[in-house]
């Protein structure tokens, strides 16, 4: 047990006060608020209008940036020096900028519709190219903005609690966001808002248009939350725990557990009970350890957290019984199918030919944005498609695929690296917290389940996890009273 003097953080002892948050500080917890909260809720800023919105409010934190470069302060206590980790966005950016004046397709009226026919060549063989520099640019844009933007939460913050804060209020956002999609969902809406907008995807959830974007983004939140609670049961006694913080957001993940097979996202489910299951036995690790420093037995909390587990599944399963029955017979057609037919189907085809298609440009792509236009060159299945109509594709279900047809090897590797020198910078404390634990543990399951489906087409998911990757790296950094770094 813990013991009954049990603090809630470092910070609050006696004469350990937290440092006041400065304008600065203030100013960068905002703009990120505002920039996922409103992605969220803008359709998961996959729509023309609310892309360009978070274009433009993205684009403040790199005027956070310059302003956090003025500061006397950062620059004499070393809090500049996360600088450093930017040269693959730099090197990434000269890599985007230089395939815009290289065009490999131009432009063609046909009646009244704009299409784009691929050109005899580039105009420079030897450099980066790009099929739509338009599309790049605007890509970048949002890419450099949201990445300078949470980034700042590293160059700026020098808080704990902050961060906890943050991450505190996205939690709250989601369950929000999950109980208007569940009462949307049970209420049987025919369009996102309760039908106030047509949506070209049947199994929308909340307002997002894709379900497998909206459990992306669940299985992110619980991450968020698992970190928050197991960080308050590590402070709190048993009894304090009960009334902290800690409690609502166990509210929170039961709502986001729901949601995911009610908005039937399949592969999301599987993510998220893998993520549940990790947590469980993270708990039962922790009763283990504490039953070894004391005379109590496990048996009583045991069997009350399997007990609270199986009504939560069954609340789970009462309310999504209809959803889960209906992508099970919709999972078994497909295996029968894959057997009459002795492949894989469809999506196998997809990933084949866009590999074909990143073979033909394999070291800087075809440009940011240029897959809906290219991937008619390489589309096989619409030679196989019984009516013998074109099928269309805007994405390759593939954000490992999509990037290496797009970006090439020397585009991918870079924007892997922006990701890997924040944590190989930081690789020292990174299991300094459970927070920062389940924080990158939620971001590497995105990754990974980026390579069967495209998480990170949608505005909200890229958001969510750059916020997270970043608190993530720079929690264990910081002093617990919010003074000097840790190292």
């Amino acid at each position: 047990m813990d013991p009954p003097h049990a603090v809630r953080d470092q910070a609050t002892r006696p004469g350990r006060r937290s440092r006041p948050l400065g304008p600065l500080e203030r100013a960068t917890l905002a703009h990120v608020a505002v920039l996922l909260i409103f992605a969220t809720w803008g359709y998961g800023g996959n729509v023309s209008w609310t892309r360009t919105g978070l274009d433009l409010w993205a684009s403040l934190g790199a005027a956070i940036t310059l302003a956090a470069l003025g500061d006397r302060e950062a620059r004499s206590h070393g809090y500049l020096r996360p600088l450093r980790w930017l040269w693959p966005l730099g090197a990434f950016n000269l890599l985007v900028l230089a395939s815009l004046f290289n065009p490999t397709f131009h432009p063609v009226m046909f009646g009244s519709e704009l299409l784009y026919a691929q050109s005899a060549g580039p105009r420079w063989p030897w450099l980066p190219s790009s099929a739509r520099p338009d599309r790049a640019l605007q890509a970048l844009w949002f890419f450099d903005g949201v990445y300078l933007s949470c980034f700042n939460l590293v160059l700026v913050v020098r808080q704990r609690r902050a961060l906890r804060g943050l991450l505190a209020l996205f939690a709250v956002n989601a369950g929000l966001l999950a109980v208007f999609g569940t009462v949307q969902k049970l209420a049987a809406a025919p369009g996102l808002y309760f039908g106030a907008r047509a949506t070209p995807q049947a199994h929308f959830f909340a307002s997002f248009i894709y379900p497998n974007h909206w459990g992306a983004f669940a299985v992110l939140m619980v991450a968020v939350c698992l970190g928050l609670i197991f960080h308050f049961a590590r402070r709190l006694a048993t009894r304090e725990f009960w009334h902290s913080p800690a409690s609502g957001l166990l509210v929170v993940v039961l709502l986001l557990a729901v949601s995911v097979p009610l908005s039937q996202s399949r592969s999301c489910t599987a993510l998220l009970l893998a993520l549940l299951a990790l947590a469980f036995a993270h708990w039962l690790l922790r009763l283990l350890r504490r039953q070894r420093k004391s005379t109590e037995s496990i048996v009583l909390p045991f069997g009350a957290g399997i007990l609270a587990i199986l009504l939560a599944g069954a609340f789970a399963y009462h309310l999504a019984r209809t959803e889960i029955g209906a992508r099970l017979a919709t999972t078994r057609e497909q295996i029968a199918e894959m057997r009459a037919h002795d492949s894989f189907g469809s999506r196998a085809l997809l990933y084949r030919d866009t590999w074909h298609m990143a073979l033909a440009k394999p070291w800087c792509g075809w440009g940011l944005g240029s897959y809906p236009t290219v991937f008619f060159l390489y589309n096989t299945q619409q030679d196989q498609a019984a009516d013998h109509l074109p099928m269309y594709f805007n994405d390759a279900h593939s954000d490992w695929l999509q990037s290496l047809a797009e970006a090439g090897v020397i585009g991918t590797a870079l924007l892997a690296l922006a990701a890997f020198v924040p944590l190989y910078r930081r690789r020292h404390v990174l299991r300094a917290s459970p927070l920062t634990s389940y924080l990158l543990g939620g971001c590497g399951l995105l990754v990974f389940y980026a390579a069967l489906e495209f998480p990170f087409d949608n505005g909200a998911v890229v958001i969510a996890f750059w916020i997270c990757l970043f608190c993530g790296v720079h929690y264990g950094r910081l002093a617990p009273s919010g003074g000097r770094p840790a190292d």
